[in-house]
């Protein structure tokens, strides 16, 4: 049961009835009058030079107003994702992209785009462009794009000592002394993992619209994560004041999952550019295809884990090192390798440790930034060798986790305390779920179907790296009426974000629920705030929230002590009236004047506020706040069923465990550790996106990249544990990434333990197994 009143509490979803009556609107619901539609001409090829464009015949067409190549466009670098604007401050931005290059650099590379009165005549145009290219050398494999054969895809922009086309700075951790952790190890596992790439499949693609009024400001609607970051890079493309553009949602986003932190793909620019040329709104809306090839896929990557124990079990010694694919533009390219580095190297208690990790670029779709930011692949690595040192050591894979897990107060290479777990609950409820005792006694010899248990555990952020720029604000603006407006820049993705951070305000002013409205998502009407992504959207924003919901609260306690002829500590606000702490008997009825003659101990918000408003006061809190950073922790456990004549491989039960602080709306999270499992079984089994031999993709559609469906969901145990963080508000800590984190890697070990096979590529295909069973022995 809740120690709080409205945290904690299972409030409905305040998104709930716009969505599932439909009533809610989204960018691709948008129309304006005299609004354009664009379209756009992508590059068939993954490496070449424009030599010649011709759009002339496009643009004799009836109803085409307005068209947009690299020779018309803005010729200012820049970078479509968050670090364009949010970086370290002691590293250099990754400018490495143009609205429109003479060079593309993958198949779906924007060459051309036209804005006409339909989409069919934008379509028709676009068909109407003629290319001539000079086709130029291409790489796909990430070992050989570092090679020294191997094409410079931004010039010398990427070469380093360790390789071409590398961008931004190779991340080392260094922790304790590996060389002597690893001498001093008396077992040592040693194996590479190769992660695929994967698509976000969020449900809305990417859209905008853009609309320039007559002064030449700018508005934009779209389907970005991060609309304040975003209305600065628009600024920096276009070389105009930030000033003047707006970037709002309308008033709802389709699903993120990272896809949308910084620009929709390049649906904002584009309807921006459009816009300005043509002097009239524009819509682009992608379509599926487009937002396969065209917008940000996880990172691949070649992960190698090496893990030294003492013979009892005592980890000593974890060396790791990553290569991830960032496709050809750097995107997130530069600070992914560093969060896969640290959450790998959290999880457990080692005295030494070592990091190298880096991206590089290949002409293939932009790598960005998935649910979970480069931790599935890190933690897929790691947690396969915790299983195969448990089986070198005759250890259960369970207690070998058990004893070495990161404890509160340990030191580690991150640079915040670890000051809350309960990962060991989170263990211990998770196996109890699963029935993790059974483990090596669920099969028979000779059976056609055999099952497995398999388990990892992880940890995560609460809020983006601590280097860069992360900062929130907020304001909460008491109304006349008694009642609340609070005011935040982050967006609604479909994750409760307007259900939980009214929840946060609610509490901390001790108002009804209903009494509270939120402004979210538009940079005209709310304060800065880089948006939601790395799991901090409750725990950033909302601790902003509440420090300015408290700062509000203050001011009224400030203005109602005169009247009650009190100090301010001798009131509070409950059940929305000022009353005086020490009351014994609350006056339900009582007036300021019934206060100011003595007569009663409390009153109504509603008369307090309305009494300053009239004599020219109003109660606004304001919020300023560097967030800390809090380790939510979590363990998943799987069972398996694998079909030794097919291959085939069926998860039973999912049983995900989470430490999550204090869950502010318990079924909110619980629907986002339910959506992440679901992603992470799809990681681990179906989901890859492969390349042809004229380097596009395969795989881009929802008629070929096999998602999973409802049919495929096992039942999963959604169990939260509750481990208050002190620097989280009302010690709540992040939850929307850590779902997806272990799910891949306990599948993984669960079939491993099913077959006796340790698969080092995902995902663990029928094909892949059936070859492991029956063609390679």
């Amino acid at each position: 049961m809740s120690k709080f009143k409205v945290v904690g509490q299972n409030i409905k979803r305040r998104d709930g009835v716009d969505k599932t009556t439909g009533r809610g609107l989204f960018t691709s619901d948008m129309s304006l009058p005299g609004m354009l539609h664009a379209k756009v001409l992508r590059s068939p090829h993954p490496h070449a030079k424009i030599v010649s464009i011709d759009v002339s015949a496009a643009e004799k067409m009836i109803g085409v107003r307005a068209i947009m190549t690299h020779e018309n466009g803005p010729k200012n670098l820049f970078n479509a994702a968050a670090p364009m604007f949010l970086t370290a401050p002691h590293l250099e931005r990754v400018l490495d992209q143009y609205l429109f290059d003479d060079i593309v650099r993958y198949v779906g590379d924007e060459v051309a785009a036209v804005a006409a009165t339909t989409e069919a005549i934008a379509e028709q145009a676009i068909k109407l462009i003629r290319v001539e290219y000079e086709i130029l050398p291409a790489v796909l494999d990430l070992e050989e794009a570092m090679g020294p054969d191997a094409p410079e895809l931004h010039g010398d922009k990427g070469c380093t000592p360790e390789g071409k086309n590398i961008p931004g700075e190779i991340i080392r951790i260094p922790y304790g002394d590996i060389e002597k952790g690893l001498a001093e190890s008396e077992v040592i596992i040693e194996k590479s993992f190769k992660l695929p790439i994967v698509k976000q499949v969020q449900m809305e693609t990417q859209s905008a619209v853009a609309q320039v009024d007559g002064n030449g400001e700018v508005t934009v609607w779209s389907t970005t994560q991060t609309p304040h970051p975003t209305k600065a890079i628009l600024g920096k493309i276009f070389a105009m004041p930030a000033s003047k553009i707006r970037v709002l949602a309308p008033p709802y986003v389709g699903g993120g999952f990272g896809v949308r932190i910084g620009l929709s793909g390049l649906a904002e620019p584009i309807a921006m550019a459009l816009a300005m040329l043509a002097k009239k709104p524009v819509k682009l809306v992608y379509s599926r295809k487009e937002d396969f090839i065209a917008s940000d896929t996880r990172h691949p990557a070649v992960v190698t884990v090496k893990l030294g124990a003492d013979r009892d079990g005592t980890f000593r010694a974890l060396d790791v090192k990553a290569l991830f694919g960032t496709g050809a533009y750097c995107s997130f390219g530069a600070e992914l390798p560093g969060v896969c580095g640290a959450m790998t190297l959290a999880i457990y208690r080692i005295p030494h440790q070592r990091y190298y990790g880096h991206s590089v670029y290949t002409n293939q779709t932009i790598g960005g930034a998935m649910r979970g930011f480069g931790n599935p692949q890190g933690n897929l690595a790691l947690e396969q060798v915790v299983d195969l040192m448990a089986i070198e050591l005759g250890m259960d894979a369970y207690e070998l986790r058990m004893k070495n897990i990161t404890q509160v107060g340990d030191k580690w290479c991150l640079p915040f305390p670890c000051l809350s777990s309960e990962l060991a609950e989170c263990m211990r409820q998770g196996a109890e779920s699963i029935g993790w005792k059974r483990r090596g006694s669920l099969n028979s010899p000779g059976s056609k179907k055999v099952r497995g248990l398999g388990m990892a555990v992880g940890t995560h952020v609460s809020n983006a790296w601590p280097f860069c720029v992360d900062y929130d604000n907020a304001y909460v603006t008491i109304q006349s009426d008694g009642t609340a407006n609070v005011a935040s820049g982050v967006p609604e993705l479909g994750t409760g974000v307007c259900t939980s951070l009214v929840q946060i305000a609610a509490e901390t002013l001790s108002m009804d629920v209903d009494k509270i409205s939120l402004t979210y998502g538009d940079t005209q009407s709310t304060p800065f705030d880089i948006g939601s992504h790395a799991s901090r959207t409750c725990y950033a924003a909302g601790l902003a929230i509440q420090i300015a919901a408290t700062d509000a609260k203050k001011q009224m306690l400030e203005y109602a002590a005169p009247l009650f002829s009190v100090t301010p500590e001798d009131l509070q606000i409950k059940d929305d009236r000022v009353e005086l702490v020490d009351a014994t008997v609350a006056s339900e009825h009582c007036s300021l004047d019934d206060i100011a003659g003595g007569k009663g101990n409390s009153v109504t918000l509603e008369e307090l506020v309305y009494h300053a408003h009239v004599r020219n006061k109003q109660f606004i809190g304001v919020a300023r706040n560097v967030p800390a950073n809090a380790a939510p922790w979590h363990a998943c456990f799987a069972e398996v069923e694998v079909d030794k004549e097919t291959g085939q491989v069926e998860v039973i039960k999912l049983a995900a465990a989470h430490d999550v602080g204090t869950a502010i709306n318990p079924m909110i999270v619980e629907g986002q550790i339910e959506g992440g499992a679901v992603q992470g079984i799809g990681y681990a089994l179906t989901e890859e996106i492969r390349y042809n031999n004229r380097g596009g993709q395969v795989n881009s559609s929802m008629h070929n990249y096999m998602l999973p469906t409802a049919e495929d969901i096992p039942p999963i145990d959604a169990i939260i544990v509750e481990a208050s963080d002190p620097t989280g508000p009302f010690g709540a800590k992040g939850a929307g990434e850590c779902s997806l984190v272990c799910p891949a890697s306990a599948i993984a070990n669960a079939v491993a333990d099913a077959t006796g096979i340790r698969f080092v590529e995902l995902p663990i295909t029928p094909e892949r197994v059936f070859a492991a069973l029956h063609l390679e022995n």
